[in-house]
C-alpha cells in the first residue's frame, strides 16, 4: 500500500499583513529600520543565550543571519536615499506567511 501525503489545507497556512501602505522616505526609513533592527536584536539575543550556555558553541549561523540583515538594512537605506533624491514616496507591502510544521 502506498502512503500519500495529504494536501495542505488553508487552515495550516495563515498570513498576517504586517505593513501595507505608501510612505514618505522618512516614514519608510523609520518602518524598515525598526523592523530590521528588531530582527537583528532577536538574533543577537539568541546568540548570547547560546554563548551563555556554552562559550565554545558555534554561532556561525546566527552571525551570518545578522550580517545578512545588516546588508539588507543598507540596501533599504540606498533605496530610500534614491526615493528621497527623486522626490518619490515608497510603497511597502510586508506580508508574513505562517505555516504549521510537523
Amino acid at each position: 500500500m502506498e502512503t500519500q501525503e495529504l494536501p495542505k489545507t488553508k487552515e495550516q497556512q495563515k498570513t498576517i499583513q504586517l505593513v501595507d501602505g505608501t510612505f514618505t522616505p522618512s516614514e519608510a526609513s523609520d518602518v524598515i529600520t525598526a523592523l530590521i533592527d528588531e530582527k537583528i536584536n532577536f538574533h543577537k539575543i539568541q546568540r548570547l543565550q547560546v554563548w551563555e550556555g556554552n562559550h565554545r558553541s558555534n554561532t556561525k549561523g546566527l552571525d551570518n543571519r545578522i550580517q545578512e540583515l545588516m546588508r539588507e538594512k543598507q540596501l533599504a537605506k540606498n533605496i530610500i536615499k534614491e526615493a528621497r533624491s527623486k522626490g518619490r514616496n515608497i510603497i511597502i507591502n510586508g506580508t508574513l506567511s505562517l505555516e504549521f510544521v510537523n
